[in-house]
């Protein structure tokens, strides 16, 4: 069991998770969440009125502490409002099909967190087969935080990226104009133009289903790539010609890296 120095408090964390008739797969989002051994977490659901059995799987957990259900203007807009509802000072965003890979992701980003005195942090993630989920297909090896890593392509991934509730509050959420790359836009802006101080988690947090709205065509990935650049314009950042195409050149790399997980 986790715990922390007499005296100091445990930070609540909040976990935003959306769903959208995901009922094939929030099981195994929700069982993560409910089975962290950390002993302070808000776990929120914003579900874009499935029509599925989505929210009845999710009223089976007593450990949902809020759930929002109304329609929404995509995955990110979802994430804002879950962001905007949420009472941790830690916020960590979790996909419907994605779930962490042991019981103790959550204290050990709070511990590092803390022991750190950063505003933020990312740990490594892995994609898995969508049925088969013990068997690793990608293997994101993200690497410590240079901010100037940003105009080489880099990024960390998102489903492993905590923020402090207080990070959003200064700076902002997801911008939804961009759609696939809203992520990116949001850690270029706090990590590459507002120096946001971050911690690195140097193992696998997630397991990721394979498959994502900007990996599952070649036209997906060019638009993909149309959206990064706007990232820099919306920011008035300029990066090198280069910097673009760099980014799913990175990509394939991680299909030849060992998967492994470390607990």
């Amino acid at each position: 069991m986790f715990s922390l120095p007499a005296g100091q408090p445990y930070p609540l964390v909040t976990i935003v998770t959306t769903t959208y008739n995901s009922e094939k797969t929030i099981r195994d989002t929700l069982n993560s969440v409910a089975e962290q051994d950390y002993p302070h977490i808000e776990h929120v659901i914003v579900d874009g009125l499935s029509n599925d059995n989505t929210l009845a799987i999710v009223n089976e957990y007593p450990h949902v502490s809020r759930i929002i259900c109304e329609k929404d203007f995509g995955i990110y807009d979802a994430m804002n409002k879950g962001i905007m509802a949420s009472a941790g000072d830690v916020i960590g965003l979790l996909n419907s099909d994605d779930f962490y890979v042991s019981t103790t992701i959550i204290s050990q980003v709070v511990k590092r967190m803390l022991t750190e005195q950063t505003e933020t942090l990312y740990g490594d993630l892995v994609y898995v087969h969508p049925e088969h989920t013990n068997r690793v297909v990608r293997t994101w090896i993200a690497g410590e935080c240079n901010p100037n890593k940003f105009l080489f392509g880099w990024m960390p991934p998102h489903p492993t990226f905590f923020v402090r509730s207080q990070v959003y509050n200064r700076l902002g959420l997801f911008n939804i104009a961009l759609k696939s790359a809203a992520d990116y836009e949001l850690m270029l802006r706090f990590l590459f133009k507002e120096k946001v101080s971050v911690s690195y988690l140097p193992k696998v947090l997630v397991k990721m289903r394979a498959g994502g709205m900007s990996n599952v065509s070649i036209l997906n990935r060019i638009n993909a790539n149309i959206e990064d650049r706007k990232a820099w314009r919306v920011n008035q950042l300029q990066p090198y010609f280069f910097t673009s195409w760099l980014k799913p050149i990175r990509k394939l790399t991680q299909y030849f890296r060992k998967p492994e997980i470390k607990l």
